[in-house]
């Protein structure tokens, strides 16, 4: 049974400075909910329940905003902004929430290495923030994780001249949208690419997948990968690559993050 879900959350969001300057990337609105609660929300709709952030200097709003805030309740009980907190008293509710600090940002290897302490010796999910799913991804992962027990990564197709900003799945298709992993290579130029099939902010990881990282160089970017420790797993078990249905937005990016607030605006709130 999967139980923890660990949120790599220590970058420093420059493409969106001066916003992240003195605040989380993690935490800009996508309208009025933090991209980083979607997240979270995603995965206890999947059913986790022990959440485990890996964070670094100036993410203390990220920790506050997981918190009960006594002094704003007070301030909003019993008006109607008191519903707006709901969904945060919600979480707070179901799961647990624990945190450690990633001390140099090297790379998302590294920090799913630095989670290590939270996650312990069981499988657990990886929801990447900057990823915004509106479909529960990483809850058609636990479905599957559920008969193969191994390793899971989402992908999706993306255009053959952007292969070089994605880690991208090279294998065999053993049912319809399900790929058994021989290779993976972390951002090839368009020519270097076996595929345009890209994978995306989310991960179901066995925990041997610790001690596979602790044996790698840097690679890419002179950062430790998680797409190269998953290669390396590959070769010694089995390893799926799920093409999963919904929308995805790249809110790493100021087109998608501005996409992704457009969709929730029409979605959720504009008839509000």
């Amino acid at each position: 049974m999967l139980k923890k879900c660990l949120f790599p959350a220590a970058g420093y969001g420059t493409r969106f400075l001066p916003a992240t300057k003195a605040m989380p990337k993690e935490m800009l609105p996508i309208v009025n909910k933090p991209l980083i609660q979607f997240g979270v929300e995603e995965a206890i709709e999947a059913g986790f329940t022990e959440i485990g952030f890996v964070s670094g200097r100036g993410k203390r709003a990220i920790e506050d905003h997981f918190d009960i805030s006594y002094e704003l309740e007070h301030q909003i009980a019993g008006s109607v902004k008191e519903a707006l907190l709901s969904d945060v008293r919600d979480m707070i509710d179901k799961c647990a929430f624990s945190y450690t600090r990633q001390a140099e940002v090297k790379g998302l290897g590294h920090a799913i290495l630095t989670g290590e302490t939270l996650i312990g010796n069981e499988p657990f999910g990886v929801i990447l923030a900057d990823d915004f799913c509106d479909s529960g991804v990483i809850k058609q992962m636990v479905g599957l994780f559920s008969h193969y027990q191994c390793s899971i990564v989402a992908i999706e197709e993306v255009p053959a001249d952007q292969t070089d900003k994605y880690g991208i799945v090279d294998g065999k298709e053993i049912d319809e949208g399900l790929i058994k992993v021989s290779n993976m290579i972390e951002k090839p130029a368009p020519e270097d690419a076996p595929t345009n099939l890209a994978v995306i902010g989310r991960y179901i990881l066995t925990p041997d997948i610790f001690s596979i990282i602790r044996t790698l160089e840097p690679g890419a970017a002179g950062e430790i990968q998680i797409t190269d420790a998953i290669c390396e797993q590959a070769k010694n078990s089995m390893v799926l690559a799920y093409k999963f249905n919904g929308t995805r937005f790249d809110c790493g990016s100021l087109k998608g993050y501005v996409e992704a607030t457009n969709y929730v605006y029409d979605k959720y709130h504009r008839k509000v």
